[in-house]
């Protein structure tokens, strides 16, 4: 065997190749064979042997060409079985790649054959021999002809019969990656790329998960010949699949808690990383692709996935294509939450389409994911979370300011972004070690930096990384405290949430503290206002914050940091006697603001209260400064009148007056403080019978006993005072204008306050006796005496209008008032509350008041006074007021009421339901989790109804229906129409709590329904809130477009037809809708055209989507005539009873103005969604040569007959002004009413030429339609005459007679001049 092989070599370094033939020639084919594979087998000198054969054996003579293809025979299967070494078989394989094109095409088409046969079978396990194919089926390409069957074919076609049995036969999994790597080198034709990667794509569900990362590498390098979207698509789907298949599992598992992955997580997660920087990769050198993965999330977001946001966010880190994604993900962002809203609030919606993804999930699923080594993804989390929160974070109010007041919950589409952004923050921020110091730079940076706009939204997300991580931001506490540096020059509300944010750090790290206090002190002499505020601010904060020992534990430290962070407390360096000292340190800090600007004391104030209950040891010295500040006002001699100093408290400035002491805070700061600390000594000595420290209760005594002293005597003096001892008089000026006025103003504010507080003290102290209460009263009629001179001062002043002061009662204690005043019955108690109830004013006063605090409450999420911050204690006084409000609304007949009703004020009931509209409405708004509780305190008598939510929601709304029905079967002249609104708010507000499927929402829409029908009262603010509350039901039980026409048919029939020769058929649905209302119902029917508008533009843009990736996809989506998609069908049909509506509307006599405008602007928007589904036709008739719906060809027709040639006479009738004219006045008043007109014409001027644009633009493209789908749709319209002169001849012959006669012609000619719009009407 050696011998041949050591000849063969020699022969083939000789220069006679004759020998070599002939010494081949006399070797056997099985010789030679075992010759060549013991010297590939031993790996020595098989190059030389080969080249010695392949030398000896030419291509032209038939022995040479057959002892060719037996060597390519026997090697390319023994390259393949692996036995070789790889360089030995690299080698054979180059040496073969080399001599292929010497083959005859018979020879060629073995091979190939030999090829496709293996792979079939699945042998080509290594792939080493797959390099030569490409070289095979090139040569094999450049054949002229070879046999096939019993013909022949050229090269070229046999190579395409080759490739399709190759991609049609079964692929082993094994093979695939080798086969993918082979067909790059294979010159291929568009459908056999197309062939190959669908074939490619449909074997990764068979490939190991390991195998798919070189898989798709392989694909991305093949995509440079083609098929971008195809492979990109298919990558990004088949992970798609995976990950909800995972998501499945992971369900299942925790149902059954089992184990099910037939793909690990953690696996799945890492080659998804793997197969993204593979992408990335590709991307970067291929901008094609890029642009190519943009694309195919540009039209529609329903594409995203998890792995395409990762990926995404992975690309944007190539900076030609970051903004492009950030602008991408955020539109689909936005997209998504305003499709849900849009989803949410219309039954006609959900019924059609399935509930949408939610991008947000998505992205919140990335977060989680990226915990598995993404670290090319979190980056760009990062990066996407704050351009949601810069993109839709609250925007500054007019002139700069910030809404006041957190909304608690998200509900507008941007709100909603904003928090997604923040939860993306927050959860990269617990998740990953290496972003977390960026993200608390840039939330920082963010809150020195944006000081124009609004920055609660980061304000939150800060507070929740404190809440959840404390240590983790200790570790970049360096950060915090420079950021401690600009306090001053920030915003006083983002100061207090970065301090309240910070607390739960400052009690676990001393320097911290140590720094913060620093800046306090140093902006305790701040030259700007804000600047002292704020250190204020910071140091009741503290003061709250570090315990001393010994304060009471009261219920009330209860804070949002949980035990275990607080722990750290227990320190033995960090004690509370060192509290102590550092407390009382602040106290005397503090102390130098009582001689500063009014805004800095009120805000000491109001901060004393709750760092007593927080921090109880701290009395006296708080007591103390109150007291000495107390002092310095009151005025110590017994007889002098009034009791106070009130010169002290303003000051001037150049001709300007200020307030310098607010004495009212300050006396009510010290009432409350006091009272409360009596109450808790009262529990205390309850509990404990012998005092261990008398000292310290003698010297308590003493600032109380001195306290109740002032307190009394101040009582006693001020209802003796008299207006004129306060240099107050009822003819004196109260204006803003003017320094004067501004004194007094303040004075009676002053004043009033004081009044206010001596209530309460009083009330607290009286313990229900009689002769106290009289005291009370006194107080009242005083402080009433006076609000009444500055609401008629300041109503007849032409200055400023003059807004009721901020009563200062608390809310919890006008809660114990109301309820004390209406509901308590116990006898002993009887006699004393009787002389307030006795008085009207005191009760209507004490009502007033109530609604006054929750409205505040409302608007501003908090209440002044003691408590005013503490949401539960608040709310739990909101519940208390909910069940005596509603207790007096049903329970006290309104005929007891009645004598009131001359005076021109609200009665006590409306101020009731006043009040239960604003509760209703601010727990909706502030505390919309807690509505059942709010609702079950009210008190309802039967308990059986407690249990059901939705039961007791509907038991009140029964209540309220009952109310508004007693109201409107009293008649006309007994109707009070604003108390019927309310009504009607209320009921709108409790109906929101009803699910829209429930039984109640069905029983609540029926008697909505029934009520308009019966009722018709001329009210017109009372009939635009039932109708609103009927549209806002209607919209979450069915779609309104029925309904809209209904009410279409009675303005019509109320306000009479434009051509007034045209009787129009009476008809009544609803009688709500009358003379007097009919405008009024006009303007709301409009509204809802425009929303049914939207909804139908929404769908036909959701089919557009569809219809283009489905075109791009080449789905096959024809769709017979016959069946007509859902979607469209319901757009049209919509439409049509729109137009059918509009059509009723647009021949209405409704009046010039506003009315009149909207629908002209109402139909040209119709025009343009007409417009729109006419495209969307053109569209699919392009892609698909389907015929038109039967549906669609009548709404075309419907819009020719029954809209464009009303909406021309409407138009007419809109520029002739006329509305009804009457004969006898009309001759005067003609050049006032075209004068009036005129002007109007102005302001309508676009609205008419829109609406002849959008009429014309819709007829256009139904020309280009009508085109394309060879049905003639332009049969139905008659083209206007609205645009032409209008040249009337009978108003020509009237104008040139005019010259010779008298004025009696104008009036025929007017006459005839209206006829026009009518003779077109007849035409039709």
């Amino acid at each position: 065997m050696k011998a041949e092989m050591d000849k063969i070599v020699s022969l083939s370094d000789g220069e006679s190749t004759v020998e070599l033939q002939k010494y081949l020639s006399s070797l056997t084919n099985d010789q030679l064979i075992t010759a060549l594979t013991n010297s590939a087998l031993r790996g020595k000198k098989v190059g030389t042997m080969l080249k010695g054969i392949l030398k000896g054996s030419p291509p032209g003579s038939s022995e040479g060409a057959n002892r060719r293809l037996l060597v390519y025979e026997h090697l390319i299967p023994l390259c393949e079985s692996g036995d070789l070494q790889a360089e030995v078989a690299a080698d054979v394989i180059g040496l073969l790649m080399l001599e292929t094109h010497t083959l005859s095409g018979s020879s060629l088409a073995k091979l190939a054959a030999l090829f496709v046969d293996a792979i079939k079978v699945g042998k080509m396990g290594s792939g080493k021999s797959l390099e030569l194919f490409p070289t095979i089926l090139t040569a094999l390409a450049a054949c002229a002809a070879l046999s096939y069957g019993k013909g022949e074919l050229s090269g070229e076609e046999y190579k395409k019969q080759l490739i399709n049995s190759l991609c049609s036969s079964r692929w082993d999994p094994q093979c695939v990656i080798h086969l993918t790597t082979m067909f790059r080198d294979v010159p291929l034709s568009a459908e056999e790329l197309q062939f190959l990667v669908d074939k490619v794509l449909r074997m990764f569900v068979k490939m190991d998960l390991q195998e798919v990362p070189p898989l798709v590498y392989q694909l991305l390098l093949l995509s440079a010949k083609g098929c971008k979207k195809q492979i990109l698509d298919g990558i990004v789907g088949y992970f798609r699949d995976q990950d909800e298949r995972q998501e499945e599992e992971q369900k299942d598992g925790e149902n059954l808690h089992l184990e099910v992955q037939t793909v690990p997580q953690d696996q799945l997660r890492h080659v998804e990383g793997t197969v993204i920087l593979h992408i990335v990769f590709a991307i970067r050198l291929d901008h094609e692709l890029g642009r190519e993965l943009l694309k195919s999330f540009k039209t529609s977001y329903g594409d995203l996935c998890p792995f395409s946001v990762a990926l995404l966010l992975s690309v944007a880190r190539i900076q030609r294509y970051e903004e492009q994604v950030f602008d991408l993900l955020k539109g689909a962002v936005i997209k998504s939450y305003k499709d849900e809203q849009l989803q949410q609030g219309s039954k006609f919606l959900q019924d059609l389409l399935p509930v949408h993804c939610s991008v947000a999930k998505m992205i919140l699923d990335t977060v989680k994911n990226s915990v598995f080594g993404w670290d090319h993804v979190t980056q760009g989390l990062v990066q996407l979370g704050f351009v949601l929160m810069d993109t839709f974070g609250p925007k500054p109010g007019p002139f700069g300011k910030s809404a006041e007041g957190p909304v608690t919950a998200a509900r507008t589409p941007s709100q909603q972004a904003c928090k997604l952004g923040g939860q993306t923050l927050l959860q990269g921020f617990k998740m990953h070690e290496p972003i977390r110091s960026e993200i608390l730079e840039q939330v920082l940076n963010r809150l020195v930096t944006k000081t124009a706009s609004p920055v609660s939204h980061y304000l939150d997300l800060f507070s929740d990384i404190v809440i959840s991580a404390p240590m983790i931001l200790l570790e970049s506490s360096s950060k915090v405290t420079e950021t401690f540096d600009h306090l001053t020059y920030l915003p006083l509300g983002t100061v207090q949430g970065f301090l309240k944010a910070v607390q739960p750090l400052l009690k676990v790290s001393m320097s911290l503290k140590d720094s913060l206090i620093l800046v306090l002190r140093k902006a305790m002499f701040s030259s700007q206002l804000d600047g002292r505020m704020s250190a204020v601010t910071g140091f009741l904060l503290l003061l709250k914050n570090f315990k001393v020992l010994g304060s009471l534990a009261s219920s009330q430290s209860s804070q949002a940091v949980s035990s275990s962070q607080v722990q750290v407390d227990v320190h033995s360096r960090y004690n509370s006697a060192a509290n102590e000292a550092f407390c009382l340190e602040i106290l005397s800090s503090l102390r130098r603001c009582l001689g500063q600007q009014a805004d800095v004391r009120l805000m000491l104030y109001e901060g004393f209260y709750d760092v007593l209950r927080r921090n109880s040891q701290l009395a006296s010295s708080i007591m103390q400064t109150l007291l000495s500040q107390v002092r310095r006002y009151y005025e110590p001699e017994q007889d002098l009148l009034p009791p106070v100093k009130l010169e002290p408290c303003i000051t001037a400035h150049g001709d300007q007056v200020y307030l310098q002491e607010p004495l009212a805070h300050l006396v009510s700061c010290t009432v409350h403080c006091l009272t409360w600390l009596q109450n808790t000594h009262q529990a205390a000595n309850l509990n404990v019978d012998d005092s261990d420290d008398e000292e310290e209760e003698e010297e308590d005594a003493g600032y109380k006993s001195e306290l109740q002293t002032i307190l009394e005597s101040m009582t006693r003096r001020m209802i003796k005072c008299e207006l004129e001892d306060f240099e107050l008089d009822k003819s004196a000026e109260f204006s803003l204008g003017s320094s004067v006025g501004v004194k007094n103003n303040i004075y009676a504010v002053l004043v009033m306050g004081l009044y206010e507080i001596l209530m309460e003290y009083n009330f607290l102290r009286a313990n229900y006796n009689k002769t106290r209460f009289e005291e009370l009263l006194e107080l009242f009629h005083r402080h009433h005496k006076l609000s009444e001179i500055l609401k008629e001062k300041c109503g007849k002043g032409r200055g400023p209008s003059h807004k009721t002061p901020r009563s200062l009662l608390s809310m919890g204690f006008v809660s114990t008032l109301i309820t004390v005043l209406f509901r308590d019955n116990s006898q002993s108690r009887e006699e004393a509350l009787s002389v307030l109830r006795s008085s009207g004013e005191f009760l209507r006063y004490a009502l007033s008041v109530a609604v006054q605090k929750i409205q505040q409450l409302e608007d501003t999420g908090h209440t002044d006074g003691p408590d005013g911050q503490h949401s539960d204690r608040t709310f739990r006084f909101l519940c208390d007021m909910t069940s005596v409000l509603m207790w007096r609304y049903t329970n006290i007949p309104r005929a007891v009421e009645e004598a009131g009703k001359k005076e021109k004020r609200c009665s006590l009931s409306q101020l009731c339901l006043d009040g239960l509209l604003r509760i209703f409405t601010t727990c909706q708004q502030r505390y919309p989790e807690k509505m059942a509780q709010l609702l079950s305190a009210m008190g309802v008598e039967d308990e059986a109804e407690q249990d059901d939510v939705a039961e007791m929601n509907y038991f009140y709304i029964r209540q309220f229906q009952r109310a508004l029905f007693t109201q409107l079967s009293g008649g006309e002249e007994e109707f009070n129409s604003r108390e019927a609104q309310v009504l009607v708010g209320i009921l709108t507000v409790l109906s929101r709590q009803l699910k829209p499927s429930s039984k109640q929402f069905l029983q609540m829409i029926t008697w909505t329904v029934k009520i308009c029908k019966e009722t018709s009262f001329e009210d017109s603010a009372f009939c635009k809130g039932l109708l609103s509350l009927l549209f806002s039901l209607q919209v979450l039980y069915k779609t309104p477009a029925s309904l809209l026409l209904e009410l279409c048919q009675d303005i019509h029939s109320q306000l009479g037809d434009i051509d007034q020769d045209v009787e129009v058929e009476k008809q009544c649905h609803f009688a709500i809708v009358n003379m007097k209302t009919a405008t009024t119902a006009a303007l709301l029917v409009l509204t809802q055209v425009d929303r049914v508008l939207d909804e139908v533009d929404w769908l036909i843009a959701r089919k557009k989507g569809q219809a283009a990736s489905e075109k791009s996809g080449s789905a096959d989506a024809s769709q017979t005539a016959g069946q007509q998609d859902p979607v469209e069908k319901a757009a049209t049909l919509q439409l049509g009873t729109l137009l059918t509506a509009l059509n009723e509307l647009v021949q209405t006599a409704l009046l010039p103005g506003t009315c009149t405008v909207t629908l002209l602007r109402e139909l040209s928007r119709t025009y343009t969604t007409l417009t729109t589904l006419v495209k969307y036709y053109i569209q699919v008739c392009a892609s698909q040569h389907g015929s038109l719906p039967n549906r669609f060809e009548k709404l075309v027709k419907l819009s020719g007959s029954h809209l464009t040639p009303q909406c021309y006479s409407f138009i007419t009738y809109a520029q002739s002004g006329e509305s009804n004219p009457g004969d006898d006045k009309k001759k005067k008043k003609r050049n006032e009413v075209n004068a009036a007109v005129s002007a109007k014409l102005l302001r309508e001027t676009t609205a008419i030429p829109n609406l002849i644009f959008s009429i014309e633009q819709y007829e256009k493209y139904l020309i280009t339609l009508s085109k394309k789908s060879k049905v003639n749709l332009m049969q139905y319209m008659k083209l206007s005459t609205s645009r032409d002169f209008r040249i009337n001849p009978a108003t020509l012959d009237a104008a040139l007679q005019e010259q010779e006669e008298t004025a009696e012609t104008q009036e025929s000619q007017n006459a005839e001049e209206t006829q026009e719009p009518k003779r077109k009407k007849r035409k039709q």
